[in-house]
């Protein structure tokens, strides 16, 4: 049997034969002509290596070899017409999916629980979850299908990614709120030489550090005044409320902690450039609309005007 002379329109005429016992009836069906069909057949007759139909009284007859193969045929026919009229007509209540994002630790903190709120309330048979690929390497997994959207400060020049940019960043330092800098009077704008002074705490994360805070800090020149380095950012809040020691977090992050911690938010001097956050995914999904649907999911969670138009510093 030579399966690469078998496509779906052969199928088609296969299973048409077979219920309409006839080569007319089965063209007028399938809109073909009556030498279309009847090609077809022979097609399909080489292709088995068997006659497929025999005439009869009643009609065409199937073979043996058609009465054990076209029914499981007509099945998966079924099964696939049902599958890709039901990824055309993509309904999030009912649906089951599993979606494989890539999220790093503070990114799991600040989008994944809106996100799962989200996911719970309008599609509650999607299940997530975090592969939290290194920053390097997302793009490869989403050309291989091991992700399906990353969310993050990540670099998408590339032919096959698609990104979309969803707010601009930039970093603060946290402290506890009892802390003062050097020379204090009133606000909350550090200068260059009160950061000077300073003991800092970064995070960086193994496995989705870009090394942003580490880019910042080395402009302005404060990479010894780094004295506690941690793996993740949600041991920030803690060390900063029990010691001296002035954090470097994302703005996000740092409006996030305000009223569960007692930390106050500094501006820092030349915190230098904002940073992209977007959500990337593989081009070949961007006409799936199971795919389309979480991206406007996302969208609507997180998506707001540059950081300019809303700049948000709580005290």
């Amino acid at each position: 049997m030579n399966f690469r002379q078998l496509d779906l329109n052969l199928l088609r005429v296969l299973c048409a034969v077979y219920r309409l016992g006839s080569v007319t009836e089965a063209g007028q069906e399938l809109a073909l002509s009556q030498p279309a069909t009847s090609n077809a057949l022979a097609r399909l007759r080489n292709v088995f290596e068997d006659d497929l139909f025999v005439r009869s009284p009643r009609g065409l007859h199937p073979t043996r070899k058609a009465q054990r193969i076209v029914p499981a045929v007509i099945e998966h026919l079924h099964r696939l017409e049902a599958t890709v009229s039901s990824a055309e007509a993509f309904e999030p209540a009912s649906s089951v999916n599993h979606w494989r994002l890539s999220l790093s630790d503070l990114g799991e903190m600040m989008f994944l629980p809106p996100l799962a709120q989200a996911l719970r309330s309008q599609s509650p048979g999607s299940h997530v979850s975090n592969v939290a690929v290194a920053a390097a390497q997302v793009r490869a997994a989403l050309d291989s299908h091991e992700i399906d959207l990353a969310i993050g400060i990540l670099d998408a020049r590339r032919g096959s990614i698609a990104s979309e940019l969803l707010f601009q960043e930039y970093f603060v330092a946290i402290s506890a709120n009892a802390w003062r800098p050097l020379g204090w009077r009133s606000g909350n704008q550090l200068n260059a030489r009160q950061l000077a002074a300073a003991s800092l705490a970064v995070a960086s994360p193994a496995a989705t550090f870009h090394g942003s805070v580490d880019l910042m800090l080395n402009r302005l020149q404060l990479e010894e005044r780094i004295v506690l380095r941690a793996r993740h950012y949600g041991a920030l809040p803690e060390l900063v409320t029990r010691t001296d020691l002035l954090a470097i977090v994302p703005l996000m992050y740092a409006n996030s902690l305000a009223p569960r911690y007692d930390v106050r938010i500094w501006e820092l001097p030349k915190h230098g450039s904002r940073y992209d956050v977007c959500m990337l995914w593989q081009q070949s999904a961007n006409h799936d609309v199971a795919h389309a649907w979480l991206r406007g999911v996302v969208r609507n969670l997180f998506q707001r005007t540059p950081i300019s138009a809303t700049r948000k510093l709580k005290p």
